[in-house]
């Protein structure tokens, strides 16, 4: 079956044509600056070249458009189309078949995630008003984490506040951290039942996974929780915007801002947001730099053996995403701050680049480490499958 991915952002678009059954990839790409000026669409087939194509993409059913106009060229017949929604809130446990009821579901949650459930709403409405004929389907990144223990996922709040207004613990991440188990239980059988997947990116979550099933993660209402991030603050005293709305007048919306896009690596390194720049300051001996290298292991530990308790143990864990891939320095500097759990990691095999997952840990070591590359697309499409086979 032939699935087209989209994941829809407040400015952008991002596509992938796939076949399920062989995961041949046939095309991809991503439709950039949606609304704004200077917008464009970067188009790549498998075995071509990289195409960036400058066009006016004034809205979302222009960029959904000129996707299906390309894809024509393609000449594989879309099956049907799955939709990565941000947030599912109370409403979606599961991946779900598009009808008027559950994409209506999508817009009622939407204050969780505004910049996202919106636009992905509207997308998912122009796809079935363009091709009625074939089907979609949601795929929220909140659906793997929704029935994690009531002891992970339920505030301290007064029941009344918290039944009234939906408040808890959601997480994201969690078509990536399916993705994860599904893939090291393939690789490692019976040798895995406890695993903590780490996907560790621009944004950054773990999640504790027993037998396949979520036990908790460190995101939590929103997206703003857990780790230390690009500009994300993580977790911190909530009390923190109470104090700086009195005593500094920012407006709540002037903290949310600096909260989600001015802090995390970015804010303590004053460098930048990227990894690979932050690790290129602290070689060349940025104070700031090496701080925020620092805070970043000493945090991704320290939630690591939390969510480790979460299961009362761990056997694996799996580094992904953009950092978790791609940087095996911050992977060392993370296993060197869980040498005293007896995370042992091989510095040769570490140093290896692959798009392949491996194992990267020493004979010795009592945790198994791997590095498993994501492959959200393809944990969407084959939901597509099931539900629309």
């Amino acid at each position: 079956m032939n699935v087209l991915v989209i994941n829809a952002g407040s400015s952008s678009l991002k596509y992938q044509l796939l076949d399920v059954d062989t995961r041949e990839v046939y095309a991809k790409g991503n439709c950039e600056r949606i609304g704004i000026d200077g917008s464009f669409v970067g188009h790549e087939e498998m075995g071509g070249e990289k195409q960036k194509l400058e066009v006016a993409l004034p809205d979302h059913k222009t960029a959904i458009k000129y996707v299906f106009d390309i894809l024509k060229g393609v000449d594989k017949p879309i099956g049907g189309i799955g939709h990565r929604v941000v947030q599912g809130g109370w409403y979606f446990p599961e991946s779900a078949v598009v009808t008027d009821e559950t994409l209506a579901w999508v817009r009622e949650v939407a204050p969780l995630a505004p910049l996202h459930n919106y636009a992905e709403a509207d997308v998912i409405e122009i796809c079935r008003d363009m091709f009625p004929e074939i089907g979609n389907v949601i795929v929220p990144d909140t659906a793997f984490h929704y029935n994690m223990p009531e002891r992970a996922w339920r505030y301290a709040l007064p029941r009344d506040v918290v039944d009234a207004y939906h408040v808890r613990k959601y997480g994201a991440h969690g078509t990536s951290h399916r993705y994860i188990w599904r893939t090291v239980h393939e690789l490692m059988g019976d040798k895995t039942h406890k695993l903590v997947s780490c996907h560790l990116g621009s944004g950054a979550s773990l999640c504790a996974i027993e037998d396949g099933q979520c036990m908790d993660t460190t995101m939590g209402l929103t997206p703003l929780d857990g780790l230390i991030m690009g500009t994300r603050c993580g977790t911190l005293d909530p009390a923190t915007v109470f104090y700086l709305n009195r005593v500094a007048d920012m407006s709540i919306d002037d903290i949310d801002t600096m909260m989600n896009k001015k802090s995390g690596l970015l804010a303590v390194s004053g460098v930048s947001s990227d990894s690979r720049d932050i690790e290129a300051g602290a070689a060349e001996g940025n104070e700031n730099c090496q701080m925020a290298l620092d805070m970043f292991y000493y945090r991704t530990a320290q939630l690591f053996a939390e969510m480790a308790a979460s299961m009362e143990g761990v056997d694996t864990m799996a580094f992904t995403a953009g950092i978790g891939e791609n940087a095996p320095e911050m992977r060392a500097g993370v296993a060197e701050r869980l040498a005293w759990m007896g995370v042992r990691i091989d510095a040769e095999k570490n140093a290896v680049r692959s798009d392949e997952p491996r194992v990267i840990s020493t004979d010795d070591s009592a945790i198994t480490v791997m590095v498993v590359p994501t492959n959200e697309e393809y944990m969407i499409a084959l939901d597509v499958e099931e539900l629309l086979g």
